[in-house]
């Protein structure tokens, strides 16, 4: 074998299939905490240069956590990446065993840059934002059913909406004690807080779903978390800007806390108004406002520094 083994592995619910790129060595492991352990050392005994695996969901983490324990390179990818990096290369055909070897290639090819792999403690707190917003989704739901709900239905939406308001106030109450108990997640939240137009859920959906702020410049934190206009030209043709992909939870909240920004926030009140006044409509100004929001939030998180108005 090479010293330079690029591994890919097909990850699902139940198994975990595993293909070496320029290899026809191809192994199925069970996806619980015995198979993870397999796979783990036939993994090492291929003195890997790299391992990918798509991101499918949650069924990941177990075997990320066991091969990141070893100190292998691995890597979660977005399953899209892999999917079109396939078509481009003429495969359609679609099955674990090929999907693996794909994956394979990709890692080769592309060779996607590893990165920390989020704590026990961060898999938590992003685990329970991601509850959070399932249960005010629910919640909005009944709300808007207990508007026109028969007599014969009231009684039961309004028990169910009981429930979810408990077990939402339970949420909020771990995240709450999460923050507290980690010095450094606690100055985050302070400064997230202290920006006028912010809150307590702007600032545990950063703190759960952008563990990277900080630590990138303002263009990589705008493309992270999908507010960077990209480009649509082509020769003589220039297209509308738009934004695409990234952290939907992140940018949906940034949103609504934009919206309250430029009322309240001097800052982006003055910048929106800027915008308006050049002709910008409603829409590409309050995206404006929201990256720079989000660069003024990542630049107050690298200097530790809460607002001043």
């Amino acid at each position: 074998m090479s010293e330079k083994n690029f591994i890919g592995i097909d990850v699902s619910k139940d198994s975990l299939d595993v293909a070496i790129a320029h290899s026809e060595e191809f192994k199925n492991f069970a996806n619980t905490e015995e198979g993870q352990r397999d796979l783990k050392d036939f993994i090492s005994s291929r003195r890997p240069a790299l391992i990918v695996l798509e991101a499918t969901g949650g069924f990941e983490r177990g075997v990320l956590r066991e091969l990141a324990s070893a100190r292998l390179p691995v890597v979660p990818v977005n399953p899209r990446q892999v999917r079109d990096f396939a078509k481009a290369m003429g495969i359609l055909a679609k099955t674990d065993k090929i999907d693996a070897r794909v994956i394979a290639r990709f890692a080769e090819a592309v060779k996607p840059e590893a990165r920390p792999l989020r704590t026990e403690e961060e898999d938590r707190l992003d685990s329970l934002n991601a509850r959070r917003f399932q249960i005010v989704e629910m919640l909005t739901a009944e709300r808007n059913r207990l508007s026109h709900a028969t007599k014969w239905t009231k009684k039961g939406i309004q028990g169910h909406i009981r429930m979810l308001e408990r077990l939402l106030e339970e949420i909020n109450g771990e995240m709450d004690d999460l923050i507290k108990n980690s010095p450094i997640w606690r100055q985050k939240d302070k400064i997230l807080q202290s920006i006028p137009g912010t809150g307590k859920v702007m600032a545990r959906t950063v703190l759960a779903d952008v563990p990277e702020i900080g630590t990138m410049n303002r263009k990589q934190i705008s493309a992270l978390v999908g507010v960077a206009p990209l480009n649509r030209d082509s020769g003589k043709y220039k297209g509308r800007r738009s934004i695409w992909g990234g952290r939907s939870k992140v940018r949906a909240v940034l949103y609504m806390c934009a919206v309250t920004a430029i009322r309240c926030n001097s800052k982006i009140k003055v910048f929106y108004k800027r915008l308006r006044e050049a002709g910008k409509c409603f829409k590409v100004a309050i995206t404006a406002c929201m990256r720079k929001l989000l660069v003024i939030i990542n630049s107050m998180i690298k200097t530790e520094t809460c607002w001043n108005s």
